[in-house]
């Protein structure tokens, strides 16, 4: 280390032409070798392969780049355990304002000499440490070393195996990085019992604008104090607290304070076992949050069983551009009234209904309304029962343009159409000239035939100039028809993904 500190102070006397020099040389030959881009302000070595060699030329640089602002090392393992000699050099590096360390198999100790690092990059506004499970036990030894009011503005630890103790620290760190602005503790089961004491500090975040909390082990108890908290958070724009399955039947205890988030954006309810109890609460609160784009009830199945129908009231978000409710048990009413909704919500762009029955045999409702707009780009309708006339309307649709925009399709698992539905569908799409994704697979014990219909699909090929990928998973293709496809790609120039 005594050498590049030489190296470093060489370095600072040089005029600025040897330095300009050096730094092109050393800086640009292992960004090269890396198949990076050099710049004297970020250093992104995502995925770089990068070996013990490399690591040792990386120590080595980092003396010569004192406008570093951003450095990624994620999805590198030799970063693991070699942490120590690479903080060293942070004094170097003083204005650095992100790094990511994403799946780099940190070690205990790595945790502990970037904790004693941060008091060189006191600038750290984004810190990153995702996907390293080996931390988990250890993250006091760097929460406790971040001093109060560090600008920290982001924290991701997203599946890192962190446990009850972390969270507690965590939640003491809170009052101490006031300015923080996105808490991502994603993926961490076992720190569900802390939670309520991370809940209870978050009044200290007025700035907080993402909260992510998917699959932590939050439970009602928890969620409760999460809700009290939200009044202290006026300016959060997304909340994730899905894949909390023990949080069924909390909203009804609440105090509601999550209608007071009138920024909020995204908000994700997945797979959380909503009662219909919660249901009722949610009916009221949803509409309420009126800068609301992006909605995730699926697989709640209280959804489409709700005597209170929380999907006629979507009409009162109009800036909704995602609705997601797959697997959501709805109901003939429900879906009716969902359709109704949709004629009020213009700026819709993903709609998923997939693994709702009930769609088969109706789909004309919904398209009826998304038909009055031409901003849909997402359409997801796996195993919804669909029937020949679903196909029939939707072909119908396409050719009067409104689904002009449509980027992703997904008709997947609908055993119910028969060949001649499927030919119809083929012959009408053509009008779907952005369409990237189609996904017209069948379950895979299925094995069918594809003779009658496989002619109309490679005449749609040819009208669809921006498929990148098509699904054909379940379907049986004799030798001569996986040729055609093959010829198909190379006589046209295309690069179709086929996966049958």
């Amino acid at each position: 280390m005594n050498n590049f500190k030489a190296e470093a102070q060489t370095m600072k006397q040089a005029p600025p032409d040897a330095e300009s020099t050096v730094f092109h040389w050393r800086v640009k030959q292992l960004l090269e070798k890396l198949n990076k881009q050099p710049s004297d302000k970020v250093l992104d070595l995502n995925n770089s392969a990068m070996n013990t060699t490399d690591l040792k030329e990386l120590i080595a640089i980092l003396p010569l780049l004192p406008d570093l602002e951003e450095m990624d090392l994620s999805w590198n393992d030799f970063v693991g355990g070699a942490l120590q000699p690479l903080t060293h050099q942070f004094s170097h590096t003083q204005k650095l304002k992100v790094l990511r360390l994403n799946n780099c198999r940190l070690m205990p100790k790595d945790v502990t000499f970037l904790g004693e690092a941060l008091e060189v990059i006191p600038c750290l506004e984004i810190l990153d440490l995702s996907w390293n499970n080996n931390i988990g036990g250890n993250l006091s030894s760097l929460t406790q070393k971040i001093p109060k009011g560090y600008n920290l503005k982001t924290l991701k630890v997203t599946d890192c195996s962190l446990t009850m103790e972390d969270g507690n620290s965590l939640a003491q760190l809170l009052n101490r990085i006031q300015n923080l602005e996105e808490l991502d503790l994603s993926i961490n089961k076992n720190i569900g019992h802390s939670l309520k004491s991370i809940a209870r500090e978050l009044k200290y975040l007025s700035g907080l604008k993402v909260l992510n909390l998917h699959m932590c082990g939050l439970k009602q108890d928890g969620f409760q104090c999460l809700d009290d908290a939200f009044q202290y958070l006026p300016e959060l724009k997304k909340l994730d607290v899905s894949c909390n399955k023990e949080i069924g039947g909390g909203f009804q205890s609440s105090d509601a304070h999550l209608a007071n988030l009138s920024d909020l954006e995204i908000l994700d309810l997945h797979q959380c076992r909503i009662t219909e109890e919660d249901m009722a609460v949610l009916t009221q609160i949803i509409p309420l949050l009126s800068s609301l784009q992006e909605l995730d009830l699926s697989s709640n199945k209280s959804v489409g069983l709700s005597s209170d129908n929380l999907l006629t009231r979507l009409r009162f978000l109009p800036k909704l551009k995602s609705v997601l409710l797959s697997n959501c048990s709805l109901q003939q009413n429900s879906f009716a009234s969902l359709a109704e909704a949709a004629l009020h919500l213009p700026e819709l762009k993903i709609l998923d209904l997939s693994w709702n029955k009930c769609v088969g045999g109706n789909l004309k409702l919904i398209l009826k309304a998304l038909s009055l707009e031409a901003e849909l780009q997402e359409l997801r309708l796996s195993s919804c029962s669909l029937v020949d006339k679903d196909l029939a309307c939707l072909a119908l649709v396409v050719q009067d343009g409104p689904l002009a925009k449509l980027q992703k399709l997904d008709l997947s698992y609908n055993q119910h159409i028969s060949d001649q539905g499927w030919a119809t569908f083929y012959q009408g799409i053509g009008a779907l000239e952005q369409l990237s994704e189609l996904d017209v697979s069948l379950r895979p014990v299925s094995h069918c035939d594809c003779e009658e219909w496989f002619g109309q699909l490679l005449a749609a090929l040819l009208k669809l100039p921006m498929l990148s990928d098509l699904d054909l998973q379940g379907w049986v293709l004799s030798k001569r028809q996986q040729k055609q496809l093959e010829s198909f790609n190379w006589d046209n120039e295309r690069k179709i993904r086929i996966d049958f």
